[in-house]
Order: C-alpha cells, then structure tokens, then sequence
C-alpha cells in the first residue's frame, strides 16, 4: 500500500516538474525579446499642403495700396521680390493682388525668423505658394474640399425667397430651384402653406461653408399638387426629370423674371393707371424693384432694342415663326443686346425700371402667336428631350430611393 502511494507521488511530482519545464521553457523566449515597436507615422499639421510642425505662421489681410513689395520688403531681398515679380507672371501676376486679400508668412522658429514661404490666397480654394528655402519656387495648389450631400426644407409664408431667409437658408438654392421649376410651378400663384423640401450639394474647406452648389433632388408641393426633380447625366450631360423621366425643361420660361408679384393681367379692357381711359392691356405687369434682371423668355433673334412710345425702353425678340416676346419700361439694356443679336434663355437682357407712360417700377412683358396677343401665364411649351430608354432603370431606382428622402410627411 505504501509502496503504492510513493509511486503514485513520484509520478505526480514527475508531472508537476516537467510542467514547470515545459512553462519556463515557453515564457523565457517572450520575455528576453526585445519588443516589437511598429513604426506608426506622427501625424503632421500641415497648412496650405506643408508640414509646419517646426515653423511660425502670421496670417494676415492686404491693405489698401499694398503690394507684394511693400509685404515682403522686411521679410527677403529686393533682389528676391524683383526675379519673382517678372519671373512668375505666366503662373500669377503679382499685380493682380488685390486689397483685402488673405495671405500668410511662415517662418522658421529659430533666432534668425527666417521667410520660408509666403502664401497668397487667390479665393476660398485655390492659392499661389511662393518658396524661399532653398531655390525659389513658386507654385499654385489648392486647399482641399470636402463636399456634402444635405437636405433642407420651408413653408411658404409670402413668397419663395422669405421662406429660404426665414429658414436661414442660402437664397442661391431658391434661385436654383426657381430655375428648375421655371417651366413646371408658376411662383407668382404661390400660396401659403406650399411648401418644398430639397437633397442638394454643399462644400467646404477647412470646416467653412464656401457654397451650396447643385440640387440633387426636390419636391415642391403647391395647391395640393406635388412637383419634383431629379438631376440626372446621360450621354455626358446633366439635366433636370420630373418623376416619370419627363425633362422639366420647356421651350419658354415660365416668366421672364425671378422673385417679383403680378400687379397686372391679361385683359381686353383696363383702365390705364396715367390716360385713365379703358385700354386692353395684353400683357402681364410684374411689380419688381429698379433693376431686377430680366431674362430673355426663350432661345431668339432680338428684333429691336430701342425707345418705343409709350412703352419706354422696350425690346422685342422673335423666338420662331410662331412666337415673338416683348419687354418693355425698362431701366436700360444689358451690354450688348441690340437689334439682330442672338440670345439664349434665360440670359439677362435687360433691367427693370419705368420708362414711358409707366406709374411706378415694373416689367410689361407680352407674348404674340402668330402675330396675335396672347396670355403669358397660358403659354403652353413643350418639353425637352426625356430619358433615354436605356437609361430608364437605373433613373427609376435613384427615384425611388431619393423619393423616400423627399417625401413630406
């Protein structure tokens, strides 16, 4: 029995020994190695694309009658500022900088505070990099953009431009949307509580708002009806489709103007605000303020640009055999436009004002068809080309997935 238990304890010990051997043996490699430090890169600050770590950085604004002489003459040789005011113009013409501008000093953090680079910012994005360190070289590069996709949306009050600045919104994207809708939602006949909702495309540098540029999608809904849009390339080029792939855009605008009010319709008999006598008035007057641009109404030839009686300033432009379009009260012309010239739609053709027998600022703007007046806000157009059958699946399936972005619940 006894002999049994020593044997059963020297195996157990046996055991134990080896399993201590086997344990050491495992661990004694690990810990006499050195450790493996991977060789993760510091992050760099970098500044205008350069790693400024080590350097000093003065940031400042051109003041009036500066120039790049009176800037730098502390910082580097005349000899310097010379060779790159004549060596550099093919890239920038330092005569070209203008009060106001941002530029920037970066200089070494020793005690000699030596000029390495002078930058100047020629707009939000872009900028030329002077470098003094070793040769000089000069160069233009860029700040880096960061684009993102966002949504915004409002309730009409009073008018389509109060709702973009009563929701804080950048006014540009109302433009954008009213030129789209141009042919599709008459923003003269808004009423309150229409209201829209819009996926558009905003971009940044360095965490600030530089612009809000296109409309991906949106709905406008107005008298219970709902208008979309959706921006989408073929063949290369970009345009704007309704939901059933039909292109929004129309042979004629719905008006010839942005953001103003209907003072006056169509009408075979009106009482003329200054003879005071009943006139028919076939035309529409759009109250607007001194100035406001106003658009050609479609693609045309101008057929006269001048005084004409009563009408004041006045042009005329015939779009095609059927259709010719007047303005007339007008502030002035824009440059250019004169009898026989071509211009597209859309393109400013003139101003609003109060020339002739006019009681106030506003545009009378007329349409003839086949030499006959006819009502503006009846003008039937027809659309554009709509999606290519080819291109019909993949339009649809981004239709349903921005629709349930867009939808207002």
């Amino acid at each position: 029995m006894l002999k049994q238990l020593t044997n059963s304890y020297s195996v157990t010990l046996i055991f134990i020994i080896l399993t201590i051997i086997i344990l050491i043996g495992f661990f004694i490699p690990f810990s006499t190695k050195k450790p493996i430090i991977s060789s993760i890169p510091e992050k760099k600050y970098l500044v205008y694309n350069l790693s400024v770590d080590s350097l000093d950085i003065e940031y400042g604004n051109i003041g009036k009658n500066q120039n790049l002489s009176s800037i730098l003459t502390e910082h580097v040789s005349a000899q310097i500022i010379d060779r790159i005011a004549k060596g550099t113009r093919e890239l920038f013409d330092v005569r070209k900088i203008r009060s106001g501008g941002k530029y920037a000093l970066i200089k070494s953090k020793d005690s000699l505070k030596r000029t390495l680079y002078f930058i100047y910012e020629l707009n939000d994005v872009d900028f030329i990099v002077y470098d003094f360190k070793d040769s000089i070289r000069v160069y233009k590069d860029h700040k880096k953009v960061t684009k993102v996709i966002k949504a915004a949306s409002g309730i009409i009050t009073s008018s389509l431009w109060n709702a973009f600045a009563e929701n804080k919104l950048d006014v540009n994207l109302g433009i954008n949307m009213a030129d789209v809708y141009a042919w599709t939602v008459d923003f003269y006949g808004l009423q309150r509580g229409d209201q829209f909702k819009m996926i558009y495309e905003e971009y940044s540098v360095e965490g600030v708002v530089i612009k809000t540029d296109r409309i991906l999608a949106s709905i406008f809904s107005s008298s219970g009806k709902n208008f979309y849009e959706f921006y989408f390339e073929q063949a290369g080029r970009g345009a704007y489709f309704d939901d059933n792939g039909q292109s929004l855009r129309r042979s004629f605008l719905k008006a010839p103007l942005r953001f103003s009010r209907i003072s006056s319709r169509f009408s075979k008999s009106r009482i003329h605000p200054i003879l005071r006598i009943p006139r028919p008035h076939f035309g529409v007057d759009y109250a607007a303020p001194r100035g406001t641009p106003v658009v050609a109404l479609g693609d045309g030839r101008v057929l006269e640009a001048g005084w004409y009686g009563g009408y004041g300033r006045h042009i005329s432009i015939r779009h095609n055999s059927t259709y010719t379009s007047s303005y007339a009260h007008l502030s002035k012309y824009e440059s250019g436009i004169k009898s026989g010239v071509w211009v597209s739609q859309g393109e400013v053709i003139g101003y609003v004002g109060s020339s002739g027998l006019s009681t106030g600022s506003h545009l009378d703007f007329r349409v003839y068809k086949n030499g006959n007046p006819t009502d503006p806000l009846k003008l039937e157009s027809p659309a554009a080309n709509p999606i290519q059958l080819a291109d019909m699946v993949k339009f649809k399936q981004m239709v349903v997935k921005m629709k349930l972005e867009l939808d207002i619940k």
